[in-house]
């Protein structure tokens, strides 16, 4: 269903209240994206934006990476797809993660067959490991800590063709 822009949640931030407490458009992100690309402004352009009526500036989507939204503090899996659909509105292109819309135990599954037949690749490994992390997850599947091992040791010194 369509909702016309009077009668969206409050949860968004599509009219940020100006100084002068009038409303202004800040794009139709959620707040909670809104916070998390305030946050990468601060990190990847050092630019700290105001606390009201600022829209992502295009320079700033540029330099966005799945990575950067994975590791984002209070950016789940929503947030992420919220903030590269409206980015692609834009004319802007973040690539999706390898892991979008799975479960971390989808994840690992999927890692453990593709490191089976041959075709893991390290971004894959980090975009999981950095997954777990921020969930908090204590558990690894045994089979990837075995993957993980074999990388690590001596006697694995190349890593198998994606």
């Amino acid at each position: 269903m369509i909702q016309e822009p009077s009668s969206r949640s409050a949860n968004t931030a599509e009219h940020a209240v100006t100084a002068d407490g009038g409303a202004e458009p800040s794009g139709g992100l959620s707040i909670r994206a809104m916070n998390v690309l305030k946050e990468l402004s601060v990190e990847l352009t050092d630019d700290v934006p105001p606390k009201v009526g600022w829209t992502p500036p295009d320079d700033l989507l540029r330099l966005l990476t799945a990575r950067h939204l994975a590791t984002a503090r209070n950016c789940g899996r929503q947030t992420m797809r919220e903030i590269i659909d409206w980015a692609a509105s834009r004319g802007i292109s973040i690539p999706a993660p390898h892991h979008t819309g799975k479960s971390l135990s989808e994840v690992w599954g999927g890692l453990v067959e593709r490191a089976s037949a041959g075709h893991l690749t390290k971004s894959e490994i980090t975009e999981a490991l950095e997954k777990s992390i921020r969930r908090r997850s204590p558990r690894i599947p045994v089979a990837f800590q075995i993957v993980l091992l074999k990388i690590l040791s001596s006697s694995y010194d190349h890593w198998p063709q994606p």
